[in-house]
């Protein structure tokens, strides 16, 4: 099993989409990425935390999990690197690999020490366009797939015939 641990700030103040949304909006940032982690999740299927750091923020932590992605914002006095550490700690071992993405080259070194791979925010942001491209090919070749008449039809009787199909006459 594979595991891909988020630094989400980070992430966020490297990707360009992220910074604009940051600079209007944290909270929408934050979603976006979130979504996109989430898109990451369904075609890899390996399990993805993101840490948010709450280390200026009072209060306790918390967790929840959106669209199977788990969301974790870290409690007060604690960073996302302290905590993405120590779920390296509890999470690497022997059947499972666990990845770090985050362009912090000193949480790099570290992540390193402890056995996990990093993957910096760059090879993210093109591992999610790869994804994008290969679910867009998929898709066009699911339509070409589908079964042709055996008919020789018009293209506006085709289209009259799909249309009573679907009941919209």
């Amino acid at each position: 099993m594979n595991i891909l641990l988020v630094d989400g700030y980070n992430i966020i103040g490297d990707w360009e989409e992220l910074k604009v949304l940051r600079d209007k909006d944290m909270a929408q940032a934050r979603d976006r990425l979130i979504e996109l982690m989430a898109e990451y999740q369904a075609f890899t299927g390996d399990r993805v935390i993101i840490v948010f750091d709450a280390h200026e923020v009072r209060g306790k932590e918390s967790k929840y999990k959106q669209f199977k992605v788990e969301v974790i914002y870290t409690k007060e006095n604690e960073t996302a690197d302290d905590r993405i550490e120590g779920l390296i700690k509890k999470l690497k071992n022997i059947k499972t690999q666990v990845y770090v993405a985050t362009s912090d080259f000193a949480e790099q070194r570290t992540i390193f020490g402890q056995g996990a791979l990093r993957v910096s925010a760059r090879e993210l942001k093109i591992e999610l366009q790869d994804i994008e491209r290969e679910i867009d090919f998929q898709l066009i070749e699911q339509k070409n797939k589908q079964p042709q008449t055996k008919i020789i039809l018009d293209k506006r009787v085709l289209e009259e015939f799909e249309k009573m199909r679907r009941g919209e006459y």
